[in-house]
């Protein structure tokens, strides 16, 4: 595996936190609009900030992207800790009813009637399980946790190389990822970010890493998505999945 070099070249914090931002906005924005656009924020979430992505993409400006070795032990160790993320992220709710969120605040998927379900689940997949873990992973652990590591040393974050460790930089992005989730979620979210960390650890680079959260984030979509009406707690009764996502 080949770990890219640092480098100075780019445009500095932005091609990082406006996708992120642009995201974290209509995500608020969202919330306090009528039920009505509920369809068109769920586009607006998926296609502006993927859309700044490849914007800054296009001008080169995540070198870091860059110069990962393709091998096949390498991608299904990705995509293994991928899978085992979503079932840390899964079993405690299956499981156990008390641990599962008060029911009112679940992905509806009929939000665009039943004829447009399809529709609905593509654009869904589009956003969960490729735009954000571009965006969050850009922001979180190739931004922040770099950051983090020459905080107050007056240094280019963009010369750490992806994956150096520093405690300073290991507590607080865990940190934020634990705290910028649900309280529900904060358990599994902390086991689910200590795996990751270790695995970034061990392949020192980003795009492996967006594979892991993507393969996450997809394996609880189609959970979700096929497992309804299948899955039952250990009592016996119906889960319904709908809230993962």
């Amino acid at each position: 595996m080949t770990t890219p070099k640092p480098t100075t070249r780019g445009y500095g914090w932005s091609p990082y936190w406006a996708p992120f931002l642009a995201f974290m906005l209509l995500i608020e924005v969202g919330r306090r609009a009528p039920e009505s656009a509920e369809f068109a924020f769920l586009v607006a979430k998926v296609a502006v900030p993927g859309l700044l992505v490849l914007y800054y993409l296009a001008r080169k400006a995540y070198p870091e992207l860059l110069g990962l070795k393709l091998t096949a032990g390498g991608l299904l160790g990705d995509v293994g800790i991928g899978l085992l993320g979503a079932a840390l992220w899964v079993a405690p709710f299956v499981l156990f009813d008390g641990l599962r969120p008060e029911a009112g605040d679940e992905f509806d998927p009929r939000m665009w009637g039943e004829a447009g379900v399809a529709t609905v689940l593509g654009v869904r997949f589009i956003g969960y399980a490729l735009v954000t873990p571009f965006v969050e992973e850009l922001f979180v652990r190739s931004w922040l946790l770099r950051y983090m590591a020459v905080l107050g040393e007056r240094k280019d974050f963009r010369k750490v190389p992806i994956g150096q460790f520093a405690w300073p930089s290991f507590v607080i992005t865990t940190a934020y990822f634990v705290f910028s989730h649900t309280p529900w979620e904060w358990g599994v979210m902390l086991a689910w970010t200590l795996l990751t960390m270790f695995w970034l650890y061990h392949r020192k680079h980003i795009l492996s890493l967006i594979l892991v959260h993507a393969v996450t984030n997809g394996s609880i979509l189609a959970l979700a998505i096929f497992g309804e009406g299948r899955v039952r707690d250990a009592t016996g009764a119906l889960v319904d999945l709908w809230f993962f996502v």
